[in-house]
């Protein structure tokens, strides 16, 4: 049950939301990605490019999913269409998020004709090429609106999921994968099925209440919750594997490093493992690499809780990159109670774009805060 529960949280499905069916769904392959447009009865002319999170590889794909015309329902019922292109490729796909979706774009409009209006819109990873595509492409649109972003630099929020196995391994040593076992053994292994890598949960969930102190002590290093310091843990692996298989080699480099914040921090720098970056792979992680450097009005949607991507990296480290641009005054966030990656109403995903079109439309900046 508790796994069912996770693979849910991984592909975002809220529960199911009354919502007309579009009127038509266009899809096809562009440069080898699948798109998928919708179009709802009240079309006026509307767009909304949509990109999705993170998918792990081989697993069914967002926007196949029977239920993607209910995630985008706040678009829909506004009376705009939806595009979305399943990328080129599944697990970190970043760049090529940015680059399908505007490939999408384009060939909407050379179908459909130049729409009045364009917003971007995308959550988790789909937040990041949100902002990618605010950064590189806005001149084609209105605004963006990314939910729970992967808005830091990509390096530092995947080195997250590097340091959290690093020291777990040390605290809580063989409930999984070792990283010389991921560094060493990723980059020419096929990717494990996901159902295979999340029943490991429930042994990990045991093997924390050895000493649940220390559990906590650890999961509030990364601001976590005991209870969702398994899957965070399993995420991370995945995600690692992913980009060591993709990149040829190990991005991150811990021989410098020195963790602290644990009970007995002398004990985990001795033990932990440690590895210096392959400059190939480093470098991988940098194309489309985050700027702050926006200029049209983007309001970012995030939870007060994210196991994945915490509000302080989320929020924290973009904002400081935007004042840095001298940009903030085209940045919002406004936030909601939701207690899990991505968790929004979409009654709260439909109030934060309301927000964002209004301030398109009066030219005058919203209040940041909450949503409730």
């Amino acid at each position: 049950m508790k796994t069912t529960i996770l693979l849910a949280l991984i592909f975002a499905i809220l529960t199911s939301w009354a919502v007309a069916q579009p009127v038509r769904i266009d899809s096809g392959t562009i440069n080898g990605a699948r798109y998928k447009i919708l179009f709802p009865t009240n079309w006026k002319s509307k767009l909304v490019m949509y990109a999705h999170g993170y998918e792990f590889m081989n697993s069914p794909s967002a926007i196949d999913n029977p239920n993607f015309a209910q995630r985008v329902a706040p678009f829909l019922e506004r009376g705009y269409a939806v595009a979305a292109s399943a990328y080129r490729q599944q697990g970190y796909a970043l760049p090529e998020g940015i680059e399908d979706t505007e490939a999408l774009r384009k060939h909407f409009v050379g179908k459909y004709g130049m729409p009045d209006t364009t917003y971007m819109a995308g959550e988790s990873m789909g937040g990041g090429v949100s902002l990618g595509i605010m950064e590189n492409f806005a001149t084609h649109y209105k605004g963006a609106l990314p939910l729970c972003p992967l808005s830091s630099r990509p390096y530092l929020q995947t080195r997250k999921e590097f340091d959290l196995l690093a020291v777990f391994n040390v605290l809580f040593p063989g409930l999984t994968s070792s990283l010389s076992d991921i560094v060493n053994n990723s980059a020419n292994a096929q990717p494990q099925p996901m159902n295979q890598v999340f029943m490991k949960v429930g042994p990990i969930q045991k093997g924390l209440t050895k000493d649940s102190l220390v559990a906590r002590q650890l999961a509030q290093q990364f601001d976590l919750k005991v209870k969702d310091l398994p899957f965070a843990v399993l995420f991370g692996e995945m995600v690692l594997r992913d980009l060591i298989r993709k990149s040829g080699g190990n991005p991150f480099d811990n021989t410098n490093t020195l963790y602290s914040g644990y009970p007995d921090d002398w004990m985990v720098n001795q033990k932990v493992e440690r590895f210096a970056a392959s400059r190939k792979s480093f470098d991988f992680l940098q194309r489309y690499d985050r700027t702050g450097d926006i200029s049209l009005p983007v309001v970012i949607l995030h939870t007060t809780y994210d196991q994945l991507i915490p509000a302080k990296m989320a929020i924290t480290n973009y904002e400081n990159m935007v004042r840095q641009r001298n940009k903030e005054q085209f940045m919002v966030v406004k936030y909601t109670n939701g207690q899990g990656h991505c968790q929004f109403t979409p009654q709260q995903t439909g109030a934060a774009f309301d927000t964002l079109r209004q301030w398109v439309s009066t030219g005058k900046r919203p209040k940041p805060g909450p949503i409730e």
